[in-house]
């Protein structure tokens, strides 16, 4: 607190206290004049009105010593937590508009994650329907491959069949034919070719 202060406390705690006290002294002695007593009820009365007046000052006095300093005191403290509820309610209003910020955007959000897991589930659609087409040609080519190979089994095992019966066939048409004049000429025509070979 500044000296130009201290004093303006001090004019405004003495001015009025000096008003009050002449205006009983003023009042008393009005009265008595007006009662007529004695010259020494009335020195009584004006020694009374001294004590009153010297109480009055030495109280006024501590009242404008200690009160400034006591409600400076509470003033600062009222100030200071005045400061701080303030400051929370400004950082709650902060964090209110950031909330309402968060939940304007969160339906922005929404409808992006919305869009963008129907592009995916879309493309994940393709590719599992793309997969299913290429499965089934490469079913189809197995398949295929195994016809084929079935196929050429089919036809080995028919050769070696027709094979199989041609030379029985031909076993069983030798054996008719073959009579014992006929093996014995087979033989001598067999002889004769190895006679005209060189050894």
């Amino acid at each position: 607190m500044s000296k130009i202060s201290k004093k303006r406390n001090w004019q405004w705690v003495i001015v009025p206290g000096l008003v009050v006290l002449f205006s009983f002294v003023a009042l008393r002695a009005y009265a008595a004049e007006e009662g007529g007593g004695s010259p020494t009820e009335r020195a009584n009365e004006i020694f009374k009105w001294i004590n009153f007046a010297i109480v009055a000052a030495v109280l006024i006095w501590l009242f404008a010593k200690k009160l400034p300093s006591w409600f400076g005191g509470n003033a600062d403290k009222i100030s200071s937590a005045i400061t701080k509820a303030t400051a929370a309610k400004e950082e709650a209003e902060r964090q209110v508009r950031e909330a309402e910020a968060k939940l304007a955007n969160l339906k922005q959000e929404i409808a992006a994650l919305q869009a963008t897991a129907k592009k995916e589930a879309a493309q994940e659609g393709e590719r599992i329907r793309a997969l299913a087409q290429s499965d089934a040609k490469k079913v189809g080519v197995a398949a295929q491959a195994e016809i084929e190979a079935a196929e050429r089994a089919a036809r080995l095992e028919l050769k070696a069949l027709a094979a199989s019966l041609a030379v029985d066939g031909a076993e069983t048409l030798l054996a008719k034919q073959l009579t014992p004049a006929a093996q014995e000429s087979l033989m001598d025509s067999f002889v004769k070719s190895l006679d005209g070979r060189p050894n």
